[in-house]
């Protein structure tokens, strides 16, 4: 509840910090310390502090995983923020806007990791969706981004009515949105809940770019504003994914064994498209669009699972996955050139920005001895854990293989292509920054249960 009350709150300070002060470095401070704040206050709350009292009628449950997660996410939007800041400066004029929009997005975040009952999850949905459309389109001077905004917006839309449809088929069958009511009463598929059932699997599998779900991806990340791509491509993507699990967990546990293999389909399906189209890509920032569907792949295995080791591996892919992601983009934004080109000759030119930059790509390949290793390993874990769906590991694994070409062809071009050498504007303190977050992937992957004990250590 903390962060919930904190996130709106720091997003209307962020919104008149612009009339206070015209500074932008002080704008970006104040947005730093809003999101220490979220952490700090999230962090007390699973110590048993909590700031706010509200009788929220059981509509909102901020259970010890829920608050986990929510320190996961604003750790790592607390390295975007250090990472990234000047780069949002550069967007446009309007940076405390921008600012003011994330804070909103993380209060949605919030919500939507939280919710009990069917309204609150799409609240939550559209409190993060909305301000994104906005951010997407933020490039005013760019066509790609008032294009990639209006299929954002025209595609979300659309899954929020496939959304709206399923919760009134499932209060229509249940006469209640609660999840423990849905989940206490629902131990067969009848014609209704399934149709509903059917329907919210569509709009989350939309909201997090499972195929095939995912066309509007590519597009949207491509032509938004790099800086808000890392964003959409991380923190929302890995928030959508706890509602996902939060939703099927609460409602459809007890006919989990009925709509499973849809999933494994869906899956499937988003591990092959994701990872064979990413091949094919000359352009990194789209490369890394296909990947993230491909990652949304692993991820699916958690939903395929949904037991409690499903709920500790998705903790660890977001870690591990965003923590990657913001580093990678964090560079790839500061670059004129976002083919492979671009990176020619990076290890000599740039050697601190390429180790940190290998270190990143060699977690998204899932290569041992970086948290994505662990990251692959645990999703894995969990579907063999599920029984009847090895075919379904092996095709992780194989696009897993995949992977690593595409994400390899980077190194490749840092260490084993000449170029000309590029100008990248970085400082002491961002190369400082990126190498501890490499640091920490790598502490990550050499000591994974540090960050599974601590859901045990609250538990």
């Amino acid at each position: 509840m903390n962060a919930l009350v904190l996130s709106a709150i720091w997003g209307v300070i962020m919104m008149f910090s612009g009339i206070i002060t015209s500074r932008l470095k002080v704008v970006r401070v104040v947005a730093v310390l809003g999101i220490i704040v979220l952490l700090l206050s999230t962090i007390m709350e699973l110590n048993g502090t909590k700031f706010f009292g509200f009788n929220l009628n059981g509509m909102l449950v901020f259970d010890t995983f829920s608050l986990l997660f929510n320190s996961v996410i604003f750790f790592c939007v607390l390295i975007y923020f250090l990472l990234s800041g000047k780069d949002i400066e550069k967007v446009g004029m309007n940076v405390p806007d921008y600012y003011a929009l994330l804070f909103f997005v993380l209060a949605g975040v919030t919500m939507a990791s939280s919710f009990n009952t069917l309204l609150m999850l799409f609240l939550g949905i559209e409190i993060i969706s909305i301000p994104l459309y906005i951010l997407t389109g933020s490039d005013k001077r760019n066509l790609k981004s008032n294009e990639a905004s209006l299929k954002y917006f025209l595609m979300g839309s659309f899954s929020t009515g496939l959304m709206l449809m399923g919760i009134a088929l499932i209060y229509g069958a249940k006469a209640s949105f609660n999840l423990d009511v849905i989940g206490g009463t629902t131990t067969e598929l009848t014609p209704m809940v399934s149709a509903g059932l059917l329907l919210l699997l569509f709009s989350m599998a939309f909201k997090v770019s499972a195929a095939p779900f995912h066309f509007w991806t590519p597009d949207v990340y491509d032509g938004a504003p790099g800086v808000f791509t890392s964003f959409m491509a991380t923190i929302v993507k890995a928030a959508a994914f706890i509602a996902f699990i939060r939703l099927f967990r609460g409602g459809f546990t007890e006919v989990h064994a009925k709509w499973q293999l849809i999933v494994a389909i869906i899956t499937a399906a988003t591990l092959f498209i994701g990872n064979i189209t990413a091949v094919f890509q000359q352009s990194v920032k789209r490369m890394l669009a296909y990947s993230s569907i491909s990652q949304a792949g692993f991820m699916m295995f958690a939903i395929v699972s949904l037991g409690d080791a499903a709920l500790e591996g998705l903790l660890y892919y977001a870690a591990a996955y965003c923590l990657a992601t913001i580093g990678v983009f964090a560079i790839l934004v500061r670059m004129k050139d976002y083919t492979y080109d671009g990176f020619n000759g990076m290890g000599k030119h740039h050697p601190a920005i390429a180790a940190a930059n290998t270190v990143f790509m060699l977690s998204l390949a899932g290569i041992p001895a970086t948290a994505g290793f662990m990251a692959k390993f645990y999703m894995l874990s969990v579907a063999i854990n599920a029984g009847k769906l090895l075919w379904l590991v092996i095709i992780g694994i194989l696009c897993a293989a995949v992977s690593v070409y595409y994400y390899f062809r980077v190194i490749q071009a840092m260490y084993f292509k000449d170029g000309e050498k590029q100008e990248i504007e970085t400082g002491p303190g961002f190369k400082l920054l990126l190498g501890i977050t490499a640091g920490f992937i790598i502490f990550l992957g050499i000591f994974p249960q540090w960050l599974i004990e601590k859901l045990y250590f609250f538990l």
